[in-house]
Order: structure tokens, then sequence, then C-alpha cells
């Protein structure tokens, strides 16, 4: 009586090893990078862009995916289990990567963003509310950086931070494919 990953080589266990390893530095990285965009908002009050608020999403996704990715690996689950997980991991954080470089050019100035948050202002209310709204909105531009350390806003950095997740994820998909049973 056999199995179905005796049976099938590509179901049998990949090993821990490099499927283990990417998913728990993706996590790592990620949880990081988010804790840290959560104190320049909370702490230091750097106030993120719509913009800035959607390259979180690959982080929000990063972090229990990459979980999930290393319990399966550390559990023996099948190749092409931990496989799906370091791609959607990789394609995620190449994806947010990319988001961050159309930021990086909105801020430099390289190309127009998006109206809601680089646009004029068109929609202030009506006059009767128009002082009241002005004490308490602050409008969080997505062309003007807040903060720049060594030349590179936020942005920039979450582009080279998304370029390395993706990098680890990539090389735990082609060292887990390439693995031998």
């Amino acid at each position: 009586m056999t199995t179905q990953s005796a049976a099938i080589p590509a179901f049998k266990p990949a090993g821990a090893g490099p499927a283990l390893t990417a998913s728990l530095l993706v996590t790592l990285i990620a949880a990081v990078t988010i804790a840290g965009a959560w104190f320049f908002q909370l702490v230091l009050e750097i106030l993120p862009c719509p913009l800035c608020l959607e390259q979180r999403y690959a982080y929000y996704l990063a972090i229990p995916l990459g979980g999930l990715t290393a319990v399966a690996a550390r559990t023996g689950a099948a190749r092409p289990l931990l496989l799906a997980g370091l791609a959607i991991l990789a394609l995620a954080t190449l994806a947010n990567a990319g988001l961050g470089a159309y930021h990086a050019g909105v801020e430099w100035g390289f190309w127009q963003g998006p109206t809601e948050c680089s646009g004029p202002v068109v929609n202030l209310g009506n006059a009767g509310d128009l002082f009241s709204r002005l004490d308490t909105v602050k409008v969080v531009r997505c062309d003007e950086v807040q903060w720049r350390f060594l030349g590179l806003s936020l942005a920039g950095y979450n582009v080279l931070i998304s370029l390395l997740m993706a990098a680890i994820a990539g090389w735990g998909f082609v060292r887990t494919a390439s693995a031998r049973t």
C-alpha cells in the first residue's frame, strides 16, 4: 500500500531547509518594516499618504502568508504547497517594489501621481462648515516627501526592502524547487 506522497515524487515533503528559511526571513522583515511604519506614523507623527497606505498591503499579506508557509515547511508539507506560498510572497513583494518605485517617482516629480493625493484639492464641502473642516483636516500629499534619510524617502526604502523580500522568496522558491527528494 502506497501513500500519495510516496507514489508521486512531486508530492514528497521538500524538507524544511530553504522554504523555512526564506519564509521566516520574509515574515521577520515584513513585521519589522510594518512596525517601523507604525512608529513613524504613531510616534513621530509622520502621517502616511494614500500611496503609503497602499504599499502596506503587501506587508499585511506577507506576515501571515510567510508564517503559514514557514509552518507548512516545518511540518513537512508537500513541495507544491511550499512553492505556491513562496511564489505568492515573491510576486506580492515584487509588485510592491513597483508601487514604491511609482510613488518615489511621484515624489521626485518624474510623473504625475493620483489626483486624490497629488492633484488640486477641489471638494471642501459647503461654505458653512469650511472653517471647521480646515481645523480638523490634514491633507497628506503623495508628491511631498515628509522624511528623507541618505537621500531616500520612505517610498524609496520600501522599494529596497520589497526587492530584498522578493529576492529572498525567489531564492527559497528556486532552492525548494530544485531540492532532491
